[in-house]
């Protein structure tokens, strides 16, 4: 410290310089501590006022899921509790080395997910997804989506985890995976996951599209008040989409961090069966394959995903 005044008395500059530099980095680090206390803060209100959605639900766990759809974007989220410490979910989906890699093996749960491939940059991590049908599809006939994983808070108690990507399938845009997770107490982790793209006019139109043909008769979780009959009603179109997509990634992040506990040999298959049969309680909204198709198509897949980096 002595060489260090020293240094900075001899030159003024450099040591008006170097002062600056180490307030404003004060004021960075600071400023970026108050932000995630305020949001660690706010996600444990939303966990308080939940509290009877949470207990009381079609879902038969603590889960809230809603959607929101505008003229150019459409939104699904989800609140639930985990019954997983927070250091378990944050080492897990928040780790700033394996962190990307592990999402990876989150998101090929998925049924419409073929391939990804985590790999850092210049410009920051990224994960290489494509997306397609749901069967066994080659790669070459996939959608190919460059997600940029980006950490955007992180402390003891509360992580905030971005994956962004400008385009994607159907002539969409704007896509956003938001993971933000606070612990509650010892044994439980409280978190909140949204899914949204945006649209232009052709992405309308191909939605549209999609929505009257393999789309068709598809639903979401969300009820609606016009039915009259003992069964329930449930949303459909593009909400119901989301809807739908927005429960299955809950589920992949579900299963993933139950697998955790198991030898890593085992992991896989405890991932995959844990996923869909978590997807056979909501048969009306997910039911796609019986579960051999979907465990011979994902071991396929998991496997070409170890072993095959698809050209840009």
């Amino acid at each position: 410290m002595v060489t260090l005044a020293k240094n900075v008395g001899n030159n003024k500059p450099l040591g008006l310089t170097l002062v600056l530099a180490i307030v404003a980095m004060f004021c960075l680090c600071h400023g970026l501590l108050a932000f995630a206390a305020d949001d660690a803060a706010n996600l444990r209100d939303k966990y308080q006022s939940l509290g009877q959605q949470l207990k009381h639900n079609q879902f038969q766990r603590p889960i809230y899921l809603e959607s929101v759809e505008s003229p150019s974007t459409i939104k699904g989220d989800i609140y639930a509790v985990l019954d997983y410490p927070y250091a378990t979910v944050s080492g897990a989906l928040n780790d700033p080395v394996h962190g990307p890699a592990n999402w990876c093996d989150v998101l090929i749960l998925h049924l419409n997910t073929k391939y990804c491939h985590a790999s850092a940059s210049a410009s920051g991590n990224m994960l290489t997804v494509y997306i397609g049908k749901k069967v066994e599809q080659k790669l070459a006939d996939a959608s190919r989506i460059q997600f940029r994983y980006r950490p955007v808070a992180t402390s003891p108690g509360y992580f905030q985890v971005d994956l962004t990507a400008d385009s994607g399938p159907l002539s969409t845009k704007d896509y956003r995976i938001v993971l933000e997770a606070a612990g509650i107490d010892a044994n439980r982790t409280f978190l909140h996951l949204t899914y949204s793209y945006g649209y232009g006019m052709a992405g309308r139109l191909a939605m549209k599209t999609y929505l009257a043909t393999i789309g068709s008769g598809k639903v979401g979780f969300t009820t609606t008040g016009g039915s009259s009959s003992a069964q329930p009603e449930y949303i459909g179109g593009v909400r119901g989409l989301v809807e739908r997509n927005t429960m299955r990634y809950y589920l992949a992040i579900d299963a993933y961090l139950g697998s955790l506990s198991s030898t890593s040999d085992k992991r896989l298959q405890q991932r995959l069966i844990s996923w869909f049969d978590a997807t056979e309680q909501y048969p009306r909204q997910l039911h796609e394959l019986d579960r051999q198709d979907y465990l011979q198509m994902k071991y396929k897949e998991y496997e070409r995903q170890q072993t095959e980096q698809p050209s840009p």
